[in-house]
C-alpha cells in the first residue's frame, strides 16, 4: 500500500499532529538508517536515507540516532511504503543532550577513591607481611622442644599451632576483602573517568511519531539538505584539427568536481548532481530607498558614549534576527562502486538541469574531491589564430563552435587537448544553447607574427603659439601563414581612449582600417581579421595621436 498526504492541507496537518500529540506514545523504537541517494547542488547537497523495519500496531516513536549533525532540520521530509495504514504524526531533529559535567567535582571524587585504593593496598600489603612473619615464626621456633632442649607439654604445642594458624587466616581474609573493595573502586572510577572524557555527541537524532491501523513492515526515506557539500564544472576539451579530407571536430567532455564534508560517509549512493543553488533563496533581494541629503551634525549625547558602543551606517540594514528553525514540518508517505567513463542521464527542465551518475558511487567525508563524467558532444569547429602582438606576439590556435546542448554550460576550468596532446589549460564562460564559445588551444608557430614601431614622437602643435602637447605612434604588424592550407587570423591592437575633454584621441589615416572596434565590450580594443592563404604574407598599419593641454601632465596607462 503506497499512501501519500500531499493533499492535506496545512491546517489538516496541524490538527493531525495535534491528535498525535494527545496520545501517550508507546517505547522509543531504535531504528537504523542507510544513505541511498545524494543530489549535490554548487553550494549543498540532498541526502536520502532508506529505514526498513518491522511496524508494530498502534503508535510508535521511531528514534533514528545516525544522521549528521550538519542537515537542516527544517528541509526534513518523509516519503516511504507499507502494507498497512500509516498516519505520520511530528517529526523532529535534536542534538542528543549529554548530561552535564561538572569537572571540577569529578576530579574530587577521582581522587578520593584513588585515596581510598591506596589505602586498601596498603592494607594487602601489610596482611602479606603479617602472613609471612607467622610461616617465618613457625619454622624458626619450634614449640615442641624447650630452652634447654626438654620436652615441652602437648597443650603448648597445640596453642601454638592455633596461634599462627589464627594469623595467617586473618591476613588472608584481610587481603580478600581488601581485593574486592579495590575491583568495586576500579569500576567507579573508570566510569568517572568516561564522563570526563566524553565527547559531545558526534550524530543528530531524528524522532518520528507513527501509528499503524495493522502489523506490517515499512520502508521510510527519509530526505534533509547539508550545506557543507558543492559540485564544480570540469570540462575537457579534445580538438581534432583535420586534414585535407577531414574538417575539424571539438569533443567537449562535461566533468563534475565533486567534494563534501558533510561528516558522513556516501558508500555505495546513487549519485546525481544538479543545476541548482540552494544558497540564492528564493526571492530577489529588496531594496530600500536612497535618500540624498547633507550630512547631519550629530547631536551631544546626555551621557558619555562608550568607546565599544558599535556604531552603525544610516545606510546599513539593521542586524538579522536570529533564524528559527521551522518545526511544522510537511510530510509526504506512501508507497560505492567505481565506474569508468559512463556519461550521466540528464533530466533538463525550464529552470534547471539535472545529471544522474551511472551505477554506483561512493565517496567518503574526508577523502576530498572526486571527478565525475557527465555528458559530452562533438560539434564541428572554426579554426583561427588570434595574436595580440603588443603584448605577446605568439599566435595562438583558436576553436569556436556552437553550443547546441540544450543545459547550459557553466563557467569552468577545461583541460586542453589539440590532436591528442595537452597543451594546458583554459576557462570556459558561462552560455547557453546556441551561443558561440571559443576556446584557445596553444601556440601555432607555423603562424608568424611580428610587430615593429615605426614612429614615437613626442611634440607640441600650434601655428606660432605652442598651445598643446602630442604624442604620436605608428606600427606595422605583419603575418605570414606557414600553412599549407588558408586560416583565418585576428589580430588585436589598443586605441587610447581618452577619459576628458581635454584629451583628444585620434586614428591617424596611415592605419589599415580594422574590422571591428570595442571587441568584448572593452573600449579601444581593436580588431583586423581576414582569411591567410597559404604562404601569404600580409601587412597591417595601426596609428594614432594624442593631443592634450601644454599645461597638463598626461599618461597612458591600462584600465583601473
Amino acid at each position: 500500500m503506497r499512501i501519500t498526504a500531499r493533499c492535506l492541507a496545512t491546517t489538516s496537518l496541524v490538527l493531525v499532529t495535534a491528535a498525535f500529540a494527545s496520545h501517550s506514545w508507546a517505547a522509543d523504537v531504535d531504528a537504523t538508517s542507510a544513505i541511498d541517494a545524494v543530489t549535490v547542488y554548487p553550494d549543498g547537497a540532498t541526502v536520502t536515507r532508506v529505514i526498513a523495519l518491522d511496524l508494530a500496531s498502534g503508535d510508535s516513536t521511531l528514534v533514528a540516532r545516525d544522521f549528521p549533525l550538519s542537515l537542516d532540520p527544517s528541509s526534513l521530509r518523509v516519503e516511504g511504503e507499507a502494507g498497512a495504514k500509516i498516519t505520520i504524526g511530528a517529526i523532529d531533529a535534536r542534538t542528543p543532550r549529554a548530561a552535564p559535567v561538572n569537572l571540577p567535582e569529578l576530579e574530587k571524587r577521582i581522587e578520593a577513591l584513588n585515596d581510598q585504593r591506596d589505602d586498601l593496598q596498603g592494607a594487602i600489603e601489610s596482611a602479606a607481611a603479617r602472613r609471612k612473619f607467622a610461616e617465618h615464626f613457625a619454622e624458626a621456633s619450634p614449640v615442641g622442644i624447650g630452652e634447654k632442649g626438654e620436652a615441652r607439654p602437648i597443650a603448648e604445642w597445640r596453642a601454638a599451632f592455633a596461634a599462627v594458624g589464627e594469623e595467617i587466616a586473618s591476613a588472608d581474609t584481610a587481603s580478600r576483602e581488601a581485593t574486592r573493595k579495590i575491583r568495586e573502586l576500579d569500576r567507579q572510577i573508570a566510569q568517572l573517568e568516561v564522563e570526563r572524557n566524553a565527547k559531545p555527541p558526534s550524530k543528530l537524532e531524528v524522532r518520528m511519531d507513527i501509528a499503524a491501523t495493522a502489523a506490517t513492515k515499512a520502508t521510510l526515506r527519509v530526505t534533509y539538505t547539508v550545506r557543507n557539500a558543492r559540485w564544480l564544472p570540469l570540462y575537457d576539451a579534445r580538438l581534432d584539427t583535420g586534414a585535407k579530407d577531414r574538417k575539424p571536430q571539438l569533443e567537449l567532455v562535461r566533468r563534475a568536481e565533486v567534494t563534501q564534508s558533510t561528516g558522513e560517509d556516501w558508500s555505495n549512493v546513487a549519485l546525481g548532481v544538479s543545476t541548482v543553488r540552494l544558497g540564492r533563496g528564493g526571492s530577489a533581494p529588496e531594496l530600500t530607498s536612497l535618500v540624498a541629503q547633507y550630512p547631519q551634525v550629530p547631536k551631544p549625547l546626555a551621557g558619555k558614549l562608550s568607546e565599544s558602543a558599535p556604531v552603525r551606517s544610516a545606510m546599513a540594514p539593521p542586524p538579522a534576527e536570529p533564524a528559527q528553525a521551522d518545526r511544522v514540518q510537511q510530510f509526504r508517505f506512501g508507497g560505492g562502486t567505481t565506474f569508468g567513463e559512463l556519461e550521466a542521464t540528464a533530466e533538463i527542465g525550464g529552470f534547471q538541469a539535472t545529471f544522474k551518475i551511472p551505477g554506483r558511487v561512493s565517496l567518503g567525508a574526508t577523502e576530498g574531491a572526486k571527478s565525475l563524467r557527465i555528458a559530452s558532444m562533438t560539434v564541428p569547429a572554426d579554426l583561427a589564430v588570434r595574436a595580440a602582438p603588443v603584448a605577446d606576439p605568439t599566435a595562438f590556435l583558436e576553436a569556436s563552435f556552437k553550443q547546441t546542448d540544450d543545459t547550459a554550460l557553466l563557467p569552468g576550468k577545461v583541460a586542453i587537448y589539440r590532436d591528442g596532446v595537452f597543451v594546458g589549460r583554459g576557462k570556459l564562460s558561462a552560455s547557453a544553447k546556441d551561443d558561440i564559445v571559443r576556446l584557445g588551444f596553444g601556440a601555432d608557430d607555423k603562424v608568424r607574427i611580428e610587430r615593429a614601431v615605426l614612429k614615437r614622437n613626442e611634440g607640441s602643435a600650434g601655428l606660432l603659439v605652442t598651445t598643446s602637447k602630442t604624442d604620436e605612434r605608428s606600427f606595422k604588424t605583419t603575418i605570414r601563414n606557414g600553412h599549407d592550407f588558408p586560416i583565418r587570423v585576428a589580430i588585436e591592437d589598443q586605441l587610447p581612449v581618452s577619459e576628458n575633454e581635454d584629451i583628444v584621441v585620434e586614428m591617424l589615416p596611415a592605419t589599415t582600417p580594422p574590422t571591428a572596434s570595442n571587441i568584448r565590450d572593452k573600449r579601444g580594443v581593436l580588431e583586423w581579421s581576414f582569411d591567410a592563404k597559404p604562404d601569404e604574407v600580409k601587412d597591417i598599419n595601426f596609428a594614432w595621436r594624442v593631443r592634450w593641454p601644454k599645461d597638463k601632465g598626461m599618461v597612458i596607462a591600462p584600465a583601473g
